[in-house]
């Protein structure tokens, strides 16, 4: 597939994120949360690219014309958010106004032992999911990432928090060894979290109607859901302002499967449930997309891998062989269960 998003070269220097995590930890989130404001109109005036795919984005998800305080409100809205990751790796989770729902589908989930795959994506704050460390402090959450994509800001999350930096699962890492880690986290009946909206190089994509116009999404997530045969939940992490985030996690699958004989049907169901769940969270809180990519027009390459030629797939092998695990088709999603 096409990773024009990958094309765009890091935001930022190292010396204005020295800058910023110095304001942070030494001031407090309300002083760093000011220098948001010329920071986004930085990025507003310099980035061509992000702004003009932020116009695309909001225009369909407003269904009217988005104005330039629309995109610049859009920016600044992942800069505040990109702030509160330096807050919430480092687990200061005192500074926020986290509510979550959906918790006791989350709970009934991890009843079975199986451990449960999180599917998330670049809507929102991923990383206000650390919470749950809080919430269900007996529960592993490892992450999988693309270690290598904002490397820099990485360093500086990973030097704030050593410990958890090593609960991440590396989705770069070669052969098997990505899905053999992410198999075994499900053994110790751990959570485990993935983005599912946008694809690495050479993994097979299936379009899907997103916002009205069919989009491109990666089948690896669910092609690894298929193999690991344990719950599936969707989970969103909103910003609505201020020092607020919701959580909000649906059950997905008690246990997905994929009909070979039906594969690509399937897939196209299974891949249209999570964009029209997608969509409908984007038109809660529309300023929280960070896909600042064409991404519409990201479409597949026509000589792309064929479908499910993966390195996800590749380990399918040995993880099967380890898991042995059969179940019944793909649960309907569930509706949202709100937290008391």
């Amino acid at each position: 597939m096409s990773t024009a998003w990958k094309e765009r070269g890091e935001i930022g220097n190292t010396f204005w994120l020295r800058v910023i995590v110095g304001i942070s930890m030494s001031c407090g989130r309300s002083v760093a949360q000011f220098f948001m404001w010329p920071t986004a109109l930085y990025f507003f005036l310099r980035r061509g690219p992000e702004r003009r795919a932020s116009r695309q984005y909001l225009e369909r998800v407003l269904g009217r014309p988005a104005s330039a305080w629309n995109v610049f409100r859009h920016i600044h809205c992942f800069s505040c958010t990109i702030l509160d990751r330096l807050f919430l790796f480092s687990e200061r989770f005192r500074r926020f106004d986290i509510r979550a729902h959906g918790l006791p589908a989350l709970d009934r989930a991890l009843e079975g032992g199986k451990g449960v795959l999180l599917i998330g994506s670049h809507l929102g704050s991923f990383d206000a999911l650390r919470v749950l460390s809080l919430e269900r402090p007996e529960v592993a959450v490892r992450i999988v990432i693309d270690v290598e994509h904002s490397q820099k800001l990485s360093q500086f999350l990973n030097a704030l928090n050593p410990a958890l930096a090593t609960s991440i699962i590396n989705a770069r890492e070669a052969g098997p060894a990505a899905a053999i880690a992410i198999k075994q986290a499900l053994d110790d009946n751990a959570i485990v979290a993935l983005l599912a909206d946008r694809g690495q190089p050479n993994n097979a994509t299936q379009m899907a109607n997103f916002l009205g116009f069919p989009a491109p999404f990666p089948l690896s997530p669910w092609l690894l859901a298929a193999v690991v045969k344990t719950p599936v939940m969707l989970a969103f992490g909103l910003y609505r302002g201020g020092n607020r985030y919701d959580l909000h996690f649906e059950a997905f699958s008690d246990c997905l499967a994929i009909d070979r004989n039906r594969r690509a049907e399937a897939l196209s169901e299974i891949l249209q449930r999570f964009a029209d769940r997608l969509a409908h969270y984007a038109r809660l809180a529309p300023y929280n997309w960070f896909n600042f990519y064409d991404f519409w027009n990201n479409v597949p390459d026509p000589a792309a891998a064929p479908l499910g030629d993966t390195a996800v797939q590749a380990a399918a092998t040995p993880v099967a062989a380890r898991s042995g695990a059969h179940c019944a088709d793909a649960a309907d999603s569930g509706d949202l269960v709100r937290r008391p």
